[in-house]
């Protein structure tokens, strides 16, 4: 799952730490990262991916969740379809419906409304290429420097500063046993609050489907809110329609 074009919306220091004695260039961290996760080879073949689970969105003092679902493509499609349950405090079902057809992307909102995805928000959603950026970050243009180690709760992780060819760049956090992506730092443009904003995705509970490791369990924290999400159900390489990802027609 990934997370940030799937789902759109700490500067942490670099600390040193005792760790393996042998030295990490960014390539080889990128390597080991995508043998973690399968192999090139497996990735390679991914044509698909369709997942399902609960997702809360916490601010304010107040929680509302549902159900959601999450689909995404190659290059860089995606869509993410949530139904938040706002009876709890009078309201009806709100429906949230994100697309990336790959060049655009749009989000519909039965409550307030739909609207262009725009600017630096579009083009992180673009960045987000399936099945990972970094499988293919240097024919894209994109450029990967380590950037040090530092600790994620009690894991000691190396640290990469991702600089797409466009678009905002982010710190990734790699562990530096198992060298699965523990998080994820960046700035995204907030349309609700007009301005920019720090957001920090932490993933875990991996879990292995088909060959491929899956994050089952993703946060993602800011200043506005705090969203979890929990998967329940991933597959891989079914038939997926590319209308699924276009701006529905306007009836």
């Amino acid at each position: 799952m990934r997370a940030a074009g799937a789902f759109g919306l700490l500067t942490v220091s670099a600390v040193l730490w005792a760790g393996p004695a042998q030295a990490q260039t960014a390539d080889e961290v990128v390597e080991k990262y995508l043998a973690a996760l399968g192999g090139r080879a497996a990735l390679a073949k991914l044509t698909s991916e369709m997942a399902t689970g609960r997702i809360v969105i916490s601010t304010q003092g107040a929680d509302i969740g549902g159900p959601i679902e999450v689909y995404q493509k190659p290059p860089n499609k995606s869509r993410s379809v949530m139904r938040l349950d706002l009876s709890p405090f009078g309201g009806p079902e709100m429906v949230v419906d994100q697309r990336c057809d790959g060049k655009t992307a749009f989000a519909s909102n039965s409550v307030q409304g739909d609207r262009e995805i725009t600017g630096s928000q579009l083009q992180t959603m673009l960045n987000e290429s399936f099945p990972t950026p970094l499988l293919g970050y240097k024919d894209a243009g994109a450029k990967v420097e380590l950037a040090g180690k530092d600790k994620v709760g009690t894991r000691d992780t190396y640290v990469l500063q991702f600089t797409p060819k466009a678009g905002p760049s982010s710190r990734q956090y790699f562990d530096a046993e198992t060298y699965l992506l523990l998080r994820m730092v960046m700035k995204v443009d907030s349309p609700e609050l007009g301005a920019e904003i720090e957001q920090t995705v932490d993933m875990s509970d991996y879990r292995d489907v088909g060959g491929i490791k899956i994050p089952f369990a993703i946060t993602i924290v800011n200043s506005v809110q705090t969203i979890a999400i929990t998967l329940t159900q991933v597959t891989h390489n079914t038939p997926i329609d590319d209308a699924m990802f276009s701006r529905p027609a306007i009836k």
